[in-house]
């Protein structure tokens, strides 16, 4: 299949001209071309410029539109059984986290949620939230395990996950997050779980190819760093790339650990400190953060920044999940990292973006437009991509384009 996308009046390539992400300074300069059309064959961008129309090949007409990559969301939590609104009202009404977590609420009251809900309704429900998702300009997302928390409903969840991988438009990556919480049956008994995710789930998930990624929430309340660091040992000899949740409540040294185990990414940092910034910076890992968590909570937002200031690579993601951030959309994402993180339009979206793609392995395919890379690309209906953030409610994505097909959404 060839396809033309002509006469934009801007492509935003988010290009990391050669790397595979954005650091520091880089994220503010998007890449922006003028003047040039888009020619997309089998799914890959082929030329960017003043293309010659070959026989047999389609053209749309996108003047007075925008074009930037498909957006990537590298943290979501987006397969749970039932919400949790209700957490929501009493956080209106002052409770603490850990007041809410007695009361009955918090990760445990998913995870009950999730245990009595069949797989089948599970992998429908998240395939209506993957869809919006995709109207709203995601291309490709992360999706965790981490409400079973037992041998039977971990893999429930990492099975549903696969099966949306393989029915779902936008490409998806699984990471398995057993280690999300202790859960109640071994609330008193921590080592017994521990060695279930290490003896058990992890050499049947490597065995059955269930997952890319190992996750584990290393924070005050949820797993030390020790912890983390064993079951993250068990999860590399299982094949996985590494994940983490850190300083999202406390700064307990999950982020060193982070660069200590050359992760990928580590994600939330609301309570990150100097130190560990420096450190960050001074490595490979991306730093993902959450703006809309902060939202929720009316918490104390993750220093965006500093940050950039201190040449992180520093991407984006929703944390989709019933409890702290019931957000799917990207746009809006972009909106509170301006508003709330400090970080400049430029910087969000290649937040967004490329170094969205880079926090889950991909951006060596995905994140940016450029020849050779996957034509994931989002068609807007405005000359400035600014658009996209400053009116986060009203959609102006008039086309997803999806290894190179184009997909329309009202």
């Amino acid at each position: 299949m060839r396809l033309i996308l002509k006469n934009p009046v801007g492509i935003a390539t988010c290009s990391a001209n050669g790397k595979l992400s954005k650091k520091g300074s880089e994220m503010s300069d998007v890449g922006m071309v003028t003047g040039a059309d888009i020619y997309i064959e089998n799914g890959i961008i082929r030329e960017i410029g003043k293309v010659e129309v070959p026989p047999d090949c389609e053209i749309l007409d996108v003047s007075g539109k925008t074009i930037v990559p498909g957006f990537v969301d590298p943290h979501t939590h987006a397969i749970f059984g039932g919400t949790r609104e209700r957490e929501f009202a009493m956080r209106a009404r002052g409770m603490t986290y850990s007041q809410i977590a007695a009361a009955g609420g918090g990760i445990l009251d998913t995870v009950s949620k999730t245990r009595e809900t069949p797989k089948s309704k599970l992998r429908s429900q998240a395939a209506k939230r993957i869809d919006r998702m995709l109207s709203w300009g995601t291309t490709a997302l992360e999706i965790k395990s981490g409400y079973g928390l037992d041998f039977k409903n971990e893999i429930k969840l990492l099975e549903a996950a696969n099966e949306l991988r393989e029915e779902s438009i936008p490409d998806i990556v699984v990471t398995f997050l057993g280690a999300h919480a202790i859960p109640p049956e071994h609330k008193n008994d921590r080592e017994t779980y521990i060695k279930i995710l290490t003896d058990e789930l992890l050499p049947y998930i490597q065995k059955k190819s269930l997952a890319q990624f190992c996750d584990v929430f290393c924070d005050e309340g949820f797993f030390t760093v020790d912890e983390a660091r064993r079951i993250l040992a068990a999860s590399r000899v299982a094949g996985l790339k590494v994940k983490m949740h850190a300083d999202e409540l406390s700064s307990n040294g999950g982020v060193n650990l982070a660069v200590e185990l050359e992760a990928v990414s580590v994600d939330h940092l609301e309570n990150i400190s100097a130190e560990e910034i420096k450190a960050l910076g001074g490595s490979d890992t991306v730093a993902v953060i959450l703006p809309a968590v902060a939202a929720y909570l009316r918490g104390r937002p993750a220093p965006a920044r500093e940050l950039i200031d201190g040449g992180c690579a520093v991407a984006l993601a929703s944390d989709l999940n019933p409890g702290t951030s019931m957000v799917d959309n990207m746009q809006t994402v972009m909106f509170l990292a301006v508003s709330l993180n400090r970080m400049t339009v430029e910087e969000s979206l290649n937040a967004a973006t490329i170094n969205a793609a880079a926090a889950l392995g991909l951006s060596d395919r995905l994140g940016s437009i450029e020849v050779g890379k996957q034509a994931d690309m989002l068609i807007v209906d405005a000359d400035d991509f600014s658009y996209l953030p400053y009116h986060f409610t009203e959609n102006r994505i008039t086309n997803v384009v999806k290894n190179g097909t184009v997909l329309e959404f009202s």
